[in-house]
């Protein structure tokens, strides 16, 4: 039988026919597919004739097509319902997939002709997008280490494939730590839970196999449970299990893989000439230096820390007042927030929730695309690799622009968090292309599934994401949607949250789930007050992260990354009640790849552009104004990596902006 990866989709619009594809059918593809891209890589690295764009880079460009449909339906699978197989076989993979990253990267025939090639650009009349996709491929080379020989070249490969190891255990680990806690709720351990948190809780359940409500370790759960508990001590214990996953000892513990992962990372640095590896990582970014990054994340952290730090005391003053002594703790913060907030801004969770529904807050996000970029969605009725899953045909003018794909609850099978990946990117080097974008979030299952503001945030934020695929106009797919470096690839979808606090939207689509009537204009008033509340907690646990990052990276490589954790939050002065977001043994941003080592910095730099950018709306027309939306769509949106960020930015705004539009945004000025 032939092999559903390999063959050609005889599917609308091409999607992966997912019903037919097994999990025995990826290790005989990937071999194939991997063996059909080495043998095209050596067809161009032995190509008699002298060295064009077009034998050369044109035709690296479509030399892993194979290769990469059959890893986008995998790792897309594998993230959001993985099975014992498909972890099983991303532990065979990675490595494989370093050597033979390094293998291509340090082809010395190859990077010959890619070497001529750029020695000689300026004769070879490319257009302003080869001449990008040129560059970036000798920098991709060179970074690789095609120029090491001997001994460090051998040495850089053993460092790659040993950190494509650490990487998948890291993943893994959490995946199983998130996966097996759970806390059962008997009912004498349900007060202050509104409906919204028992329904969630009793959806988990039925998941686990138990006969009544638990709390497991999913952001969508366990943060309404905190919130609302009045148990304190079962807010602790679940916190702590939250707050130790990574950290439990055994088989799942991921502190030595972090140590290790720092040291590998510090060495691969030094082998490519670089004085730290944040040194290494940056020099591709809008930001360049890790001075550079420390510099912004400084300007925040102190009046984030200042407004954190007055919170606290008035949230200690609550908690001594229901007869606690002793410190504000980490577990206490979000249940006595949530009760300033009702007292502060009369807003009510529970009371709010019900506006919130999922579908009309996808609906809000299809809205916005289609009064900003003329884009038309329309539901499909197609076989997907999961019953959550659900797909929609994107137009414009009636043409087609991309399959979207969202896949938006929680469950045991899905690594935590919120994504959104590609399983086809687009392109025109080879016929026009278009996209199919996936997005992936871990909402609490419910009828009607309600949302948080924080949840409807997210969704926005990863349809965000999806826009920068979706609307992508480039021909190589190697610059293609969001195909840009890691600090500027968070402002499509920052600045995409924006729209869910503009007021006609809300009035439009926050309506009440049993009743049909739109949010009260009271209501809708307090919400979108309420923005910048707690906002010193928020910045303080996210700017902690990113600075414990960057430390982690610049300078030596610590052999204990908690104790330099401990010392990075020591020095910083950490309010005693905030942890860091992603403290080390969960912090896969970070420790499940290269992505965003050194680089969780970067929600914060293009904030710094977000905010900026929404400005230019409101200083124009108003959130739609078609003028400004036009301007996005070309300058950032349809293109990619085709271009220099600063020059993509500058070209849409006419200047890059200062810090001061992020801090009133977040209300620390």
């Amino acid at each position: 039988m032939t092999n559903p990866l390999l063959s050609q989709w005889d599917t609308p619009f091409e999607l992966p026919p997912f019903v037919q594809i097994k999990d025995e059918d990826f290790a005989p593809a990937f071999d194939v597919a991997i063996g059909e891209a080495r043998a095209n890589f050596a067809v161009i690295a032995k190509n008699p004739d002298a060295p064009t764009f077009a034998n050369t880079i044109k035709a690296m460009e479509l030399a892993e097509e194979a290769l990469g449909r059959v890893l986008s339906v995998f790792y897309n699978l594998a993230g959001a319902d993985s099975t014992p197989m498909r972890e099983e076989l991303q532990r065979d993979f990675s490595p494989k997939l370093a050597a033979f990253s390094s293998e291509i990267s340090m082809n010395e025939a190859l990077f010959a002709r890619v070497e001529t090639l750029w020695n000689t650009r300026d004769d070879l009349g490319l257009t302003g997008e080869q001449a990008r996709v040129l560059m970036l491929s000798h920098r991709g080379f060179v970074r690789a280490g095609a120029q090491l020989r001997g001994g460090a070249r051998e040495r850089l490969k053993e460092v790659l494939e040993r950190l494509a190891v650490l990487g998948t255990e890291f993943s893994q680990n959490l995946l199983v730590d998130e996966r097996e806690w759970f806390m059962e709720l008997g009912k004498d351990d349900l007060e202050g839970l509104p409906d919204f948190v028992l329904d969630a809780a009793r959806a988990a359940g039925q998941e686990k196999d138990v006969d009544g409500p638990v709390v497991t370790l999913s952001r969508s759960l366990i943060t309404p449970f905190l919130q609302f508990s009045a148990r304190r001590d079962l807010r602790e214990k679940a916190y702590g299990a939250f707050v130790a996953r990574g950290a439990n000892g055994g088989e799942t513990d991921n502190r030595g893989l972090a140590a290790e992962t720092l040291a590998l990372r510090k060495e691969r640095a030094k082998l490519l000439g670089y004085v730290s590896f944040a040194a290494f990582k940056l020099e591709t970014e809008m930001a360049k230096t890790p001075e550079a990054v420390r510099g912004l994340l400084m300007d925040v952290w102190e009046p984030a820390k200042a407004a954190a730090n007055a919170d606290a005391e008035i949230l200690a003053k609550m908690m001594h007042k229901d007869g606690i002594n002793g410190d504000l703790e980490a577990w206490d913060w979000r249940y006595y927030s949530e009760k300033r907030r009702l007292i502060e801004h009369d807003l009510d969770e529970a009371e709010l929730k019900p506006y919130l529904q999922l579908d009309r807050m996808i609906e809000a996000a299809f809205d916005c695309a289609t009064r900003l970029f003329d884009l038309e969605f329309s539901p499909l009725d197609v076989p997907l690799y999961h019953e959550d899953a659900r797909a929609w045909e994107v137009t414009r003018d009636g043409k087609h622009m991309a399959v979207f794909i969202g896949d938006y609850f929680a469950r045991g099978s899905k690594r935590s968090g919120a994504w959104c990946s590609a399983m086809r990117s687009q392109r025109k080097l080879d016929g026009d292309v278009r996209p199919i974008v996936v997005n992936v979030c871990n909402f609490a299952k419910g009828d009607p599934a309600l949302l948080s503001f924080d949840d409807a945030r997210t969704l926005f934020h990863e349809f965000g994401h999806a826009l920068h695929q979706m609307l992508s106009d480039v021909t190589y797919e190697s610059i293609s949607g969001t195909s840009v470096p890691r600090d500027f690839v968070e402002l499509p979808s920052q600045l995409y949250e924006h729209w869910l606090e503009v007021p006609e939207v809300l009035q439009k689509f926050a309506t009440h789930a049993e009743t049909g009537e739109p949010m009260p204009a009271d209501m809708l008033k307090r919400l979108l007050a309420a923005g910048t509340y707690d906002m010193g907690f928020s910045t303080v646990e996210y700017v902690a992260s990113a600075l414990v990052d960057l430390e982690f990276h610049h300078g030596a490589a610590p052999s204990d990354p908690m104790a330099k954790q401990a010392e990075v939050l020591e020095t910083l002065g950490m309010p005693h009640a905030i942890r860091m977001r992603h403290a080390t043994p969960q912090f896969a941003h970070v420790f499940s790849g290269d992505g965003y080592s050194s680089a969780y910095y970067s929600y914060m730099w293009s904030e710094v552009m977000d905010a900026d950018a929404f400005q230019a709306f409101e200083e124009a027309g108003g959130a739609f104004d078609p003028e400004m939306a036009s301007r996005l769509e070309t300058h950032i949106l349809s293109a990619g990596g085709s271009k220099d960020p600063e020059e993509l930015y500058k070209a849409f705004r006419g200047r890059m902006p200062g810090v001061q539009a992020l801090l009133k945004g977040r209300g620390l000025v």
